[in-house]
């Protein structure tokens, strides 16, 4: 098979990974910077150009597209699925995982349980909303990654103080959410590794100091962690709602049960280093069976 890695470059863990797993079974590899191809919008011919080259036909295509390039990185992958080229993680899954708003109302859809989340575009609301959800309570920008742009509020001074800035500054008109703020796991959650309906790694992640966000990015700790039935299903049951066969699900333990917090559409590689799990095979498995079998369909029906 021919696979193209649409990524921000061959020097990432994740997709060296990837390029080591794939060749390993006997694919030809090609890495492209996403940010480097221009779109050829004819309708007869919905190409796509790198470095100058129009490229080949691929059997299937991996998006690994960064937060802060989703726009341009969508439309890229929205030009190879209109050449009907496989992808496990299409364009519209990534937008809607990317927008945390979007996601909270598509999970609250299909019964998935998260923690409670308010949005509102009107600071004079505040009384109402922290009425509703208690304090001390989380504010995050919809758009924000790797713990960037979310903040705790302990009072309703301070909610009131960040809301506040984050309106003043935030001139893209980027969604605030209000969420509940889960005592017991603060500084905790769990990375659910799903590929193909399977949940395939797990970890729990932990902050180091007294910061309430466990991001690795933001120098957590992970340990490999053993999953509860519930826990599994739970992960599947988001990843199936986001309509993302390939994602990292990050749960958090509750006095209620499990809660989702986020799907990622994109998740990093550190699961593997921690836990000594394979999950970049797992993933070029799942492409070699369902591009074959998406291929082999279409040239049946031509």
């Amino acid at each position: 098979m021919k696979i193209a890695i649409l990524s921000n470059g061959p020097a990432n863990y994740s997709t060296k990974r990837l390029v080591e797993e794939a060749e390993k079974r006997g694919h030809v590899v090609k890495v492209i910077k996403y940010k480097n191809c221009y779109l050829s919008l004819d309708d007869k011919h919905p190409d796509v150009y790198y470095n100058g080259e129009k490229l080949p036909k691929f059997d299937a295509i991996l998006p690994r597209i960064s937060n802060n390039m989703t726009r341009y990185g969508c439309a890229v992958v929205r030009q190879f699925e209109m050449q009907g080229i496989y992808t496990p993680t299409s364009s519209v899954a990534i937008t809607r995982a990317r927008d945390k708003l979007r996601s909270a109302q598509i999970l609250a859809k299909y019964d998935v349980d998260t923690p409670k989340t308010l949005v509102s575009r009107n600071t004079s609301d505040i009384d109402d909303l922290l009425e509703q959800i208690g304090l001390p309570v989380i504010i995050k920008l919809a758009t924000g990654t790797h713990g960037n742009g979310v903040i705790l509020a302990d009072t309703k001074k301070a909610a009131r103080s960040a809301l506040q800035a984050f309106y003043l500054y935030n001139e893209d008109g980027t969604n605030i959410l209000l969420q509940e703020f889960i005592k017991e796991s603060a500084g905790t959650d769990i990375r659910a590794f799903v590929v193909g309906g399977r949940v395939v790694a797990s970890m729990k992640r932990e902050s180091l100091d007294d910061d309430f966000r466990s991001n690795l990015h933001k120098g957590g700790m992970g340990t490999p962690v053993k999953l509860t039935d519930i826990e599994k299903k739970m992960a599947v049951k988001a990843a199936k709602a986001m309509g993302l066969h390939i994602c990292g699900v990050d749960l958090m333990r509750s006095e209620r049960g499990p809660l989702v917090l986020e799907v990622n559409a994109s998740p990093g590689f550190g699961i593997e280093k921690v836990t000594g799990r394979d999950v970049a095979s797992k993933i070029i498995e799942y492409i070699e069976h369902n591009a074959t079998r998406r291929n082999g369909k279409d040239r049946v029906g031509a």
